[in-house]
């Protein structure tokens, strides 16, 4: 059914008169007789009769009104749904407890009138690919990797450089140290079952081990990290590392410790990234508010790969 046929109709009818509808639409009376009739066809009975006076809706016209409103009605909020700054601002964040959910957080803390639509997509191929096509408004990523530049239509800005911490179990040789360096880890198994290859993350910790002879274990399956906290808690020879913003919980009786690494502080990096031409205006808003909230980008002391694209 023609939107624009139904539009004339509930202009007519609530004007009572086809030329004070075709002034509100801005089209000839003419074209209201048309797309009145082409309707009356569409649904096969009387909309209106003639009057001295107008016209007035038909018993059928009566009680197709209702239902004519409420295409319109359905009509607008379908464009709404899709309409730059009427719509939800789409924001990829990897993982619900990652550093960049905080930030989120933070963002809806002070801009609640600003509607999030917050999802999880695992590949950064697939991210980078939803930026282009409009699916998503923003993507946070740790990038560039080895041989896979953004594309050119693709912007990005370090927004956080996350430090590293060893986690234990109040069994673990470090368990009371109050620091280690990255060249006191070397000897020590750290176990990492989420490694994936061929994801940003991997290819930090490639480098990461390349460079401070670190070793890494990614053998076994990931059973996510409950099951991954209760292994360290256990096994006094293993450790994992973990981001100094990452939110996890863990039961009292595991007894785990963080401990911080230095000497350097190997930090991971997050970016936002998105399409350089997308229109939605809130994302301008969480650009600046990124800028302007999330510190420690970088600085003296500190480890990224080669690859990291600069602050």
């Amino acid at each position: 059914m023609d939107l624009d046929t139904v539009r004339t109709f509930v202009a007519a009818a609530e004007a009572g008169q086809f030329q004070e509808a075709a002034a509100e639409l801005a089209i000839t009376q003419q074209a209201v007789s048309k797309r009145i009739a082409a309707l009356e066809r569409s649904v096969g009975v009387r909309l209106f009769t003639r009057t001295p006076r107008g016209a007035e809706l038909t018993i059928d016209g009566q009680a197709f009104l209702p239902h004519a409103r409420e295409l319109l009605r359905v009509a607008e909020r379908a464009v709404s749904s899709v309409r730059a700054g009427r719509r939800p601002l789409r924001v990829d964040m990897i993982a619900s407890r990652s550093a960049a959910s905080g930030l989120m957080r933070g963002f809806h803390a002070a801009y609640p009138e600003i509607e999030l639509d917050v999802v999880m997509v695992f590949d950064i191929g697939e991210a980078v690919a939803a930026v282009r096509s409009g699916a998503l408004d923003a993507s946070f990523r740790a990038v560039a990797m080895p041989g896979r530049p953004l594309p050119g239509d693709v912007e990005s800005v370090r927004v956080l450089d996350e430090p590293l911490e060893l986690l234990v179990g109040p069994a673990h040789v470090l368990a009371g140290a109050r620091s280690v360096t990255l060249a006191q880890l070397a000897g020590h198994r750290i176990w990492m079952p989420g490694l994936v290859p061929g994801t940003e993350w991997a290819a930090y910790y490639d480098d990461l081990v390349a460079e401070f002879g670190l070793t890494i274990e990614a053998t076994g399956p990931n059973f996510g990290s409950d099951a991954l906290l209760d292994t360290i808690a256990d096994t006094p020879a293993l450790a994992t590392f973990m981001g100094g913003r990452t939110r996890l919980v863990w039961p009292a009786g595991h007894g785990l410790r963080r401990v911080p690494v230095t000497d350097p502080v190997p930090v991971y990096p997050h970016s936002l990234l998105w399409r350089r031409d997308d229109p939605h205006p809130a994302l301008a808003t969480l650009r600046a508010y990124l800028a302007a909230t999330a510190a420690g980008r970088g600085g003296a002391g500190t480890w990224t790969p080669g690859w990291v694209l600069p602050r």
